[in-house]
């Protein structure tokens, strides 16, 4: 029996145009779908694909409200509805740069040597320092001060030779000869005043250095110079010696050098107790001392070169003390840096 003859109608020829227009509706079931490799992109606010999902997409609801379900890759496993996943926001690291700080390589020895002078120097030095100055009445003071830079005229007069700076090395000839006469061997700074007008003005070895252009190498906080450099601790050695090795005795007896060394830290603690005392008071001393030094003996040969009128270092412009109020009344700070503690 036929196939037309069961109805009452005939079967359609279906043309190649149909066929074709079905097949392209329909799909080709027979191969499945390619995969696309899943690159996880971390930007914020974007959905990003695991491993475990697959190339699973998010299909949009239609628009009668019913859910459409996804297709899997795999037909034998059904899928349901798709759930974006929140992606996770970009994270950016930032490592701070390891190690000590950039000119201080033993800065962890320092640091111990530098804890280690600020309790001898709260125990005794301290204590030594203030009782010599309330105890010694203010003229005793200030003509032990002037002996003391009269001693190192010498040194100031040579390094000005060395910078080829002759007319302040002929002043420094001046004053020394004026304050050793007629100053009663330099207790009284006589050049200084009205009418002669010959200002004082510290000079070494190191400032003639970095008047060069040798720069001051690693810094150093040693138990008897306090903070220093390479270069500064070199020069201040040929400094002290050049005075024994140059005039002789009685500088040449090791009681007279010593007591003139233990005179001038004494006198230079003094001196400075005022910026001592704040550095010893910021939240970081050792690195207050650090820095303040550094600043200072830059300012000392930039005053050298002609870059600078003076060498005073206003303290608020220091990164460790901008927390700590300045003193009230608080007297210009010296030309020259704190040599020991």
């Amino acid at each position: 029996m036929s196939l037309a003859s069961g109805y009452d109608r005939k079967v359609p020829t279906l043309s190649i145009t149909n066929i074709v227009a079905i097949a392209l509706l329909s799909g080709t079931p027979q191969l499945p779908p390619v995969l696309e490799p899943v690159i996880a992109m971390e930007t914020a606010g974007a959905p990003t694909a695991s491993p475990e999902q697959g190339t699973q997409a998010t299909v949009p609801p239609s628009t009668d409200g019913a859910e459409v379900p996804s297709q899997s890759p795999d037909p034998q496993t059904p899928v349901g509805p798709v759930t974006p996943v929140a992606a996770e926001k970009a994270i950016i690291v930032v490592t701070a740069n390891q190690g000590p700080p950039k000119g201080d390589p033993i800065a962890v020895v320092n640091e111990v040597s530098f804890g280690a002078v600020q309790s001898v120097d709260k125990a005794i030095i301290a204590p030594i320092a203030y009782g010599y100055r309330d105890g010694l009445p203010a003229p005793i003071r200030d003509g032990m001060h002037n002996v003391l830079n009269n001693l190192d005229e010498p040194v100031v007069f040579l390094n000005f030779l060395l910078q080829l700076k002759i007319g302040k090395a002929a002043e420094t000839v001046g004053r020394f000869a004026i304050n050793s006469t007629v100053g009663v061997a330099g207790l009284f700074d006589v050049a200084k005043k009205h009418p002669i007008n010959l200002p004082r003005r510290p000079n070494g070895l190191a400032d003639t250095l970095g008047y060069y252009g040798v720069g001051p190498g690693p810094y150093l906080f040693l138990p008897v110079f306090g903070s220093t450099t390479v270069r500064d601790v070199f020069g201040r050695v040929v400094d002290l010696s050049l005075l024994p090795a140059t005039v002789g005795k009685p500088f040449t007896n090791p009681i007279v050098s010593g007591t003139k060394g233990v005179l001038s830290s004494i006198d230079d603690r003094v001196e400075n107790d005022v910026i001592l005392t704040r550095i010893q008071e910021s939240g970081n001393p050792y690195a207050a001392m650090r820095e303040y030094y550094l600043m200072k003996r830059q300012a000392e040969i930039d005053v050298l070169k002609g870059k600078r009128p003076d060498a005073n270092i206003d303290l608020n412009e220091l990164e460790f003390l901008d927390s700590l109020p300045a003193p009230k009344n608080a007297p210009t700070q010296k030309s020259s840096a704190p040599k020991s503690q």
